[in-house]
């Protein structure tokens, strides 16, 4: 049986090696402008660049959604090794206040924007048909021109969350855990009587 593991791993390896020699050939989409909504007021697809040509939004669900905190909270730790690359932003449907405020309880790092629901995602959703779809598109500048290059969704047992591959090694999947905001666990008994546990 671990010699089949090994070969099941090598195949995966492999088709990941394709799989990014694909996107690598893939032609680009010029897409718009967009605008979004930050706590320093409006900012376009095109400033999210900053200085670099390349950019990878992350659409997050939101602060209502455990598998999308589970993502970004894995992105978080990479942040710094990404950002060498290319520039970085989390964007999600909640208010910029909301965003900061949830992102501050996580630790995370992200530049932060609010498409609100409106024309980017409905436009730029990685799910055709889903306007609140959890994933990731790279775009490429060009001038002042923006392109979409690739695109791909998030989802449990996927190659962007590597909890779920660490699950694996002990034969759990999704259907065996499920993420949560915290995993604090109360006492059998507590020290301070206990009262008011929300």
């Amino acid at each position: 049986m671990q010699d089949e593991i090994k070969l099941i791993e090598q195949q995966i390896y492999e088709l990941n090696e394709k799989l990014t020699q694909l996107r690598k050939a893939k032609p680009p989409e010029k897409v718009p402008n967009y605008t979004f909504k930050t706590l320093e007021g409006e900012t376009t697809l095109l400033e999210m660049f900053g200085e670099n040509d390349k950019l990878l939004l992350i659409h997050n669900m939101g602060q209502g959604c455990r598998y999308c905190m589970l993502w970004a909270d894995g992105f978080n730790g990479f942040l710094p090794h990404l950002e060498s690359a290319m520039s970085v932003t989390l964007v999600s449907k909640d208010s910029p206040e909301l965003q900061r405020q949830y992102a501050n309880s996580r630790g995370w790092r992200f530049r932060l924007a609010s498409h609100g629901g409106g024309d980017y995602i409905k436009e730029q959703t990685v799910t055709p048909g889903e306007v609140n779809s959890p994933g990731a598109v790279f775009y490429e500048r060009v001038g002042n021109d923006i392109f979409r290059k690739n695109s791909s969704e998030f989802g449990p047992g996927d190659i962007y969350c590597s909890m779920w591959g660490l699950l694996g090694l002990a034969g759990m999947g999704e259907a065996d855990w499920t993420p949560q905001y915290n995993y604090w666990k109360r006492p059998l008994k507590l020290d301070d009587g206990g009262l008011n546990i929300l």
